[in-house]
């Protein structure tokens, strides 16, 4: 596969992944009120979840793209216009003042997995999101399963890169979700990522 189009596709999806939102508070909470307990089979849960989106994305925007191409052109440029909305509300983003809570109860690492699986699969707009993404840098109609799987790879990645320095910089994140100017900083860059993600589905 394209080494440009997958390294494009990384920083969207690392960029993305950096912004404070309920799958990192979740990850935050959990790390101030336990430590790194059960993190990695917290985190390895949400990437679960993350990887199920891709799959379905995929295989639903491939088999479209096959048989209903102008119905595929369509989901593209819908989809050009969803990441430019993200763009603009992330441009626009309010910083978070909530104080996160940590949570001490016991759990085992397998409840622990189910439930960040849950929370990213239980969560439509991952779906959308990569159903806006996809299309802006991989053609989805000769699409082989090494490309699948290097798909797979480069979110899995990006997701263990970033839930990962959440986990090992909890304390000091606790600081940076309630730091107006850090987010702003975050938001900003994150809203111009998404924006030339939608110019390149657009233009593409």
């Amino acid at each position: 596969m394209d080494l440009l189009s997958l390294g494009g596709f990384a920083t969207t999806v690392f960029v993305a992944a950096l912004v404070p939102g309920p799958g990192i508070a979740a990850v935050v909470s959990r790390v101030l009120g336990r430590g790194t307990d059960g993190a990695a089979a917290f985190l390895l849960g949400m990437m679960l979840g993350d990887v199920a989106w891709v799959t379905m994305t995929v295989m639903g925007l491939a088999v479209i793209a096959q048989s209903f191409h102008e119905l595929f052109l369509a989901i593209k440029y819908a989809g050009a216009a969803y990441l430019l909305y993200l763009a603009v509300r992330m441009w626009n983003a309010p910083p978070m003042t909530e104080v996160i809570e940590g949570d001490r109860r016991p759990e085992h690492p397998l409840r622990l997995l189910l439930t960040g699986f849950a929370l990213n699969i239980s969560n439509p707009k991952v779906m959308i999101f990569y159903m806006a993404l996809l299309p802006a840098f991989f053609d989805l109609q000769r699409l082989s399963l090494t490309g699948y799987f290097e798909i797979i790879g480069v979110v899995f990645a990006m997701l263990a890169l970033v839930l990962g320095g959440y986990v090992l910089l909890a304390n000091r994140a606790r600081r940076f979700m309630q730091n107006p100017r850090a987010q702003r900083i975050v938001s900003r860059s994150s809203g111009g990522v998404m924006a030339g993600a939608a110019i390149a589905i657009a233009v593409g």
